[in-house]
């Protein structure tokens, strides 16, 4: 009854999806893939998977992607001769996962319509289907569950604030939830939680955090070097990188900016909105407070940036360079209350990180850089400055903050490990 009540319904939805798409993909410059989202991939796209048992991967957008990355790795060292087809939702997410090697190819996540999902699985014929943290979707879940494809949710989370709103809405989520093979939750709480929204608990384990298992090094000098080279950064600046930023932290990022050049005349500023399209927004609020900045895109060899400019950075895929030339981080989405992002990619390459107070999406996490002592927590964007600051002029407290994030990341790998014992069991 659940399902057909869901339909019923989604045919009332059709065209006004359809219009939002075309108005989303317009604002913000994404190409309209409506046929794709229909579920129509064309014969010479899939000819890149042909006559090869095909692993899906379902990752949202760059987050999710990023944090898949073991898990693909993973699958191509165990499955040499399966193809791997990612599918994400958003443009930035398909952009990060068609550069991984790993994968085979990328399309996007059909919409929700019965006849867009059952299209797309004929097309695809996936021997396993992995959804990213937590997608549920009703018909697509069902009709994984009807053809006798393993559906299986990988590194499964559910934030403080979303757990009550999944609550409030079981009958909806209950259906499909059982439609899943298995259910890999990051953490215990994890574990009750989608429990008591209505997973059967004999489908649910708890197999860790994937993101703890991205790759982790000490930068070297040359290699920093270089990398700022290729930036254009002056080698002898302290660079600041904000990372994943987002509306309503930036000023507070430039306030503080302003106020540490003033005194310290080697300071530098990478800044990376979470969302490219944002870069003119962000533009203008550089302009405003009369600091001086180099988008990346127009970024040349024969401009070299000098110490109190900024770097505006409006492409996708490049923050883990740019932490890994910086001597300190800023991690968004914690300022404002917006759950954060992840802390472990500045930690896995040694680098300290600043971040606020919102975290909702990465309590773990936050509780384990907290524990290693991998970085300074700040409450009110007051404090930013002081922050930035006390790491600015110590590189010791730099370097050991740094080797406390790397000490962080040996200690709390494999859940890729367990991921793929679950994984295994329907390849």
């Amino acid at each position: 009854m659940f399902f057909l009540a869901y339909n019923i319904l989604s045919i009332f939805l059709f065209v006004p999806v359809f219009l939002f798409n075309i108005f989303r993909s317009i604002k913000l410059g994404w190409p309209l893939a409506a046929a794709e989202r229909f579920g129509f991939v064309p014969r010479s796209t899939l000819a890149k998977i042909a006559g090869r048992p095909v692993i899906w991967l379902h990752a949202v957008s760059v987050g999710e992607a990023l944090a898949a990355r073991p898990l693909l790795k993973a699958l191509r060292t165990r499955y040499p001769g399966h193809a791997i087809v990612v599918t994400n939702t958003t443009e930035t997410g398909k952009t990060a996962a068609s550069g991984f090697p790993e994968v085979d190819l990328c399309l996007y996540f059909p919409f929700d319509f019965l006849l867009s999902v059952r299209i797309m699985l004929r097309s695809v014929k996936p021997r396993i289907i992995i959804i990213m943290e937590t997608e549920i979707w009703p018909n697509f879940s069902r009709e994984a569950a009807r053809n006798y494809i393993p559906l299986v949710l990988a590194n499964g989370r559910i934030s403080d604030r979303s757990f009550t709103r999944y609550l409030k809405f079981s009958w909806f989520f209950r259906p499909p939830l059982r439609c899943f093979s298995a259910i890999c939750m990051q953490s215990e709480i994890g574990r009750e939680r989608i429990t008591a929204i209505g997973a059967y608990p004999d489908k649910v384990r708890v197999t860790g955090n994937l993101k703890n298992d991205i790759p982790s090094r000490q930068v070297s000098e040359e290699e920093r070097r270089q990398l700022r080279n290729r930036y254009s950064i002056p080698d002898d600046c302290c660079v600041l990188t904000a990372g994943s930023t987002r509306d309503g932290e930036e000023q507070h990022i430039i306030a503080a900016y302003k106020e540490l050049s003033a005194t310290i005349g080697t300071l530098f500023l990478v800044l990376v909105p979470r969302h490219p399209e944002r870069a003119g927004d962000v533009a203008a609020l550089l302009e405003g407070a009369m600091v001086q900045y180099r988008k990346r895109s127009t970024l040349s060899n024969e401009h070299q940036l000098k110490p109190g400019e900024v770097l505006l950075v409006d492409t996708v895929g490049e923050l883990m360079n740019l932490y890994a030339l910086a001597d300190i981080a800023f991690v968004g989405g914690s300022l404002a209350p917006l759950g954060g992002h992840n802390l472990l990619e500045p930690a896995s390459v040694g680098i300290p990180s600043v971040f606020g107070p919102h975290m909702a999406n990465f309590r773990e996490i936050e509780a384990l850089v907290l524990q290693y002592g991998a970085g300074i927590q700040i409450h009110h964007p007051d404090e930013l400055t002081s922050a930035c600051q006390t790491l600015i002029t110590s590189s010791e407290l730099r370097r050991i903050l740094g080797q406390n994030g790397l000490k962080l990341l040996r200690d709390n790998s494999g859940a890729t490990e367990r991921h793929m014992d679950v994984i295994t069991r329907y390849l």
